[in-house]
């Protein structure tokens, strides 16, 4: 194994997809969203989770990984790369739909329509955790599988509880929609 300087390996690519979502995700998103307030508890420990896994994630990237130097070719890293990017656009259409569900200063829960929504509860849920496997392989790391596993356990149940109270609350909700992955769960 070659280690590369971290301009311009693979490392710094890594760390461009990691600081991409998760600025879009911290400083973008919640200016677009409507709805009830946010409480204070959850930003705290939110922002203490993203500093802590955002440190063991770089800290990896930086001081630990070694990649060959011809890392952006194998196959591990471009169908990482790919189910990134894919998870990615699955995240953030489905956040787009979600955002406009809601006209300014409405507070209640309507249907998702739309995008993966035909197919599934937390299409934005199953876009977050196919985002943090397609790193995790492009990354080829424990810390970044860790924190793909833990989104999984994390977010899956979320989306789980979603669809069960979208059954439940709306009678014409489609019966065909699963609750995270398409066609079986």
């Amino acid at each position: 194994m070659f280690r590369q300087s971290f301009c311009g390996s693979s490392t710094s690519k890594a760390h461009a997809c990691t600081g991409r979502v998760s600025g879009s995700r911290t400083f973008i998103y919640p200016f677009f969203t409507r709805g009830r307030p946010f409480p204070l508890q959850l930003l705290f420990f939110g922002t203490l989770f993203c500093i802590y896994n955002g440190f063991l994630q770089g800290y990896y990237l930086i001081y630990c990984a070694e990649y060959p130097t011809d890392w952006c070719t194998d196959i591990r890293f471009t169908s990482g790369l790919l189910l990134f990017l894919l998870g990615m656009g699955i995240n953030i259409h489905s956040d787009l739909l979600l955002r406009q569900l809601r006209k300014p200063g409405e507070v209640t829960y309507k249907i998702p329509q739309g995008g993966l929504f035909t197919y599934v509860s937390g299409a934005n849920y199953f876009g977050e955790i196919v985002e943090w496997f397609g790193f995790a392989i492009a990354t080829w790391s424990l810390p970044a599988f860790t924190f793909a596993f833990f989104t999984l356990c994390c977010i899956g149940p979320r989306a789980y509880h979603h669809h069960r109270y979208y059954l439940k609350t709306f009678t014409d909700y489609p019966k065909s929609r699963k609750a995270l992955i398409p066609f079986v769960f």
